[in-house]
């Protein structure tokens, strides 16, 4: 069960039209994607969506781009939204997202249950924690990571003995608990959690009756702890990069920053590794073009360096370099992009200069605009996060600055 009902507040405006899961990432990505392939490469064959807020956009892509399974098989992936079987409430917490679809899994009636996130990017084998949850005898087992204590701050830390066993958890502790025999390591919870079912339905049910969150980590596992045997398991990535790579893109800042590591010449996210396919919905749409080499002083280039271009993309005498760009976007002569992540039918005009920007789907930006270069001025007009990333909504309505070009002055690619 993935749950993928977060509003992702800290992402506005990104998510003021979509839930925080169906963001797009990395050019033709949603965030969702990595959760939901991990599931296909782990061999995980039903699955269940719970959607909450603002789904339009994330049911529309599920149906899209994820109807790969046979009926004929029992394999499903389906999209939950609140069923209100046990009250009148949406839901409370992840907890009681489970809870209220009690009905669902015991209908299904599986031995285990795998509880995921729907806003992470990582890589992981689910099956790899599946047999350390077998092998160890454990009612519940947590993913965990290693993360340097004086960044586990951040997180919910997990405190365990040398046998993994959890003995302690906290949420965003000011003095992390270090691991055994690592000292300058924690353990932070990564929102993965395998249950056996009988036993997580019976906490559930009485989390249900107590005046709580309703949360895995406050109050799920911390009951568990008590009178279960709940282990953590020591995150392995199928990444295969010398650091562990575990996302929660959950500000401006480092939804940002993660697509600008997609752009590295050896970024920390292997988009390419063909044992470990990240799938997604793939649009009809015609190869990207770049149009116009003019080398005579002042022509125009139409290039794209150390960046993402999807198809549909046309760089049509522009310049585009350490930027993402989705589908169907169009740059426009002599305009400059850089550091940038524009999404699905972006169009930059003439002249333009851009630079560590979000522009979000079905945004023109009026010819000699620029944006990113004085954030004093960005902020009377557009969304500016504390990293100083410049962040235009969905559909937003740009005015130019300066009178538009000459019809003479256009050309068509």
């Amino acid at each position: 069960m993935i749950l993928a009902g977060g509003k992702g507040e800290r992402l506005h405006p990104l998510t003021l039209h979509r839930a925080k899961p169906a963001v797009p990432f990395g050019g033709i990505y949603r965030i969702i994607d990595f959760t939901l392939s991990n599931c296909i490469n782990s061999g995980i064959r039903k699955i269940a969506v719970l959607t909450q807020y603002k789904s339009l956009s994330l049911d529309k892509h599920l149906r899209l781009g994820w109807n790969v399974f046979s009926g004929e098989l029992s394999e499903f992936i389906i999209s939950v939204p609140p069923q209100q079987r046990v009250g009148d409430k949406w839901y409370q917490g992840t907890a009681d997202a489970i809870y209220q679809n009690i009905y669902m899994i015991e209908k299904d009636a599986p031995d285990y249950l795998l509880i995921l996130a729907g806003d992470h990017i990582y890589k992981m084998d689910y099956a790899e924690m599946f047999r350390f949850h077998k092998e160890k005898g454990a009612d519940a087992t947590v993913a965990a990571i290693e993360v340097p204590r004086q960044q586990a701050t951040a997180f919910g830390v997990i405190e365990v003995d040398r046998n993994a066993r959890i003995v302690g958890f906290e949420e965003k502790p000011s003095s992390p608990r270090p691991l055994p025999g690592r000292p300058e390591f924690a353990f932070a919870s990564m929102g993965v959690y395998l249950f056996n079912t009988k036993k997580i339905i019976e906490h559930l049910h009485s989390d249900a009756l107590r005046d709580t969150s309703h949360d895995f980590g406050k109050n799920i596992i911390p009951e568990m702890m008590r009178s279960s045997r709940v282990y953590a398991y020591n995150f392995i990535d199928e990444n295969r990069k010398a650091a562990k790579y575990w996302r929660d893109a959950g500000t401006i800042d480092a939804y940002w920053e993660a697509n600008m590591d997609l752009v590295a010449v050896d970024p920390l996210l292997n988009l390419y590794d063909n044992q470990w396919p990240i799938r997604t919905h793939q649009a009809q749409s015609p190869p990207a073009k770049f149009v116009f080499a003019q080398e005579e002083k002042g022509g125009r280039l139409g290039i794209a360096l150390d960046s993402i271009v999807a198809h549909g993309c046309i760089v049509s005498g522009g310049r585009v370099q350490n930027s993402v760009l989705s589908l169907n976007v169009r740059i426009n002569s002599y305009s400059d992009v850089r550091e940038s992540i524009l999404m699905e039918n972006v169009e930059i005009g003439r002249h333009c200069r851009i630079r560590r920007a979000i522009i979000d789907k079905d945004v023109v930006i009026p010819p000699r605009t620029v944006i990113g270069y004085d954030l004093a001025e960005d902020r009377k007009r557009f969304a500016v996060s504390p990293g100083g990333i410049v962040v235009i909504g969905k559909g937003a309505s740009v005015a130019g600055q300066d009178p538009l070009l000459s019809d003479e002055d256009e050309d068509s690619a």
